[in-house]
């Protein structure tokens, strides 16, 4: 077995960025790429995933900015939020952190950001895009477990995938993207979901197992075909008094039996999460040097 490192990749993957930032802004003059968040309420989830994209634009010389706002702020106050940052020359991206309260329509929140600037590639627009195959932002999730798997060679053309969860944020759009003509790609893919019956016969035929169920150990070791590829997306704070935050991170995956019989998996953490960041990276990246044309 071996681990599908994600930070030792998005190390890479920072450096990479950071030459490109130097190259293309810094060193002739330009401000560098702004990548802003929205946060509403204080979900300590969301709080620290925030401040992990802070951290990451700092290391490749990016400018972020965190609006935050209290969860009792009203919709229509939200769309104002959006609006401005739309109409922010200086901002090259933003993300709006998900989950929202209850009493805020998400999908009106998301429809509303400018698609140039859905750096998290959420935006029916975007969505569309990526189903035809055209230039887009790909969801952040998604464009970084591809990534990964083409970094590691993994090869996907006329392989069995099996995806366990069909969220808009990561199933579904990863197994378009694996089922297209593409490399990564070019996958048999089977998208699985809580209602799928036979679960465990179907994902233990996959060559390539994805697992967004939310569902803490969800995948156990009669579900894996021996030397299969699993990647584990879920992340779950387990209460520990082995550690001094008092909790450990878990994935979908029943990570220590799992992992005696698979070729490659994800560890969690270190493995999709840090993906997902420099994927938004990335997608900043690329929005800020369309500006340059």
């Amino acid at each position: 077995m071996k681990l599908l490192d994600g930070k030792l990749i998005a190390d890479q993957i920072r450096t990479e960025i950071a030459l490109e930032v130097k190259e293309l802004f810094l060193d002739k003059g330009l401000d560098p790429p702004h990548l802003a968040a929205v946060l509403v309420g204080e979900d300590p989830a969301s709080m620290t995933y925030v401040a992990a994209k802070e951290k990451a634009c700092s290391e490749v010389g990016f400018v972020s900015s965190v609006y935050r706002y209290p969860s009792n702020i009203s919709g229509e106050k939200l769309l104002e939020v959006i609006d401005f940052l739309n109409a922010d020359h200086e901002i090259n991206g933003f993300i709006v952190q998900l989950p929202l309260p209850a009493h805020i329509d998400e999908h009106v929140i998301i429809e509303r950001i400018d698609p140039l600037k859905d750096v998290d590639g959420f935006h029916p627009v975007n969505i569309g895009k990526m189903v035809l195959n055209l230039p887009c932002f790909l969801p952040a999730t998604p464009y970084g477990i591809i990534t990964l798997l083409e970094r590691y060679k993994i090869e996907t053309a006329g392989k069995n995938v099996v995806v366990l969860g069909r969220s808009h944020i990561v199933g579904t759009p990863v197994s378009i993207l694996l089922s297209r003509k593409s490399d990564p790609g070019n996958a048999t893919v089977t998208l699985c979901h809580s209602l799928s019956q036979n679960l465990t016969d179907i994902a233990a035929r996959a060559d390539i197992l994805i697992v967004a169920m939310g569902k803490q150990g969800f995948v156990t070791a009669d579900m894996v075909k021996k030397d299969a590829v699993v990647v584990d997306v879920g992340v779950h704070r387990i209460p520990s008094t082995e550690t001094k935050s008092g909790f450990r991170l878990k994935g979908d995956v029943d990570f220590e039996r799992v992992s005696r019989k698979c070729s490659y998996i994800t560890p969690v953490p270190g493995g999709v999460g840090p993906m997902t960041i420099v994927s938004l990276l990335q997608n900043t990246l690329l929005a800020a040097k369309k500006n340059l044309i």
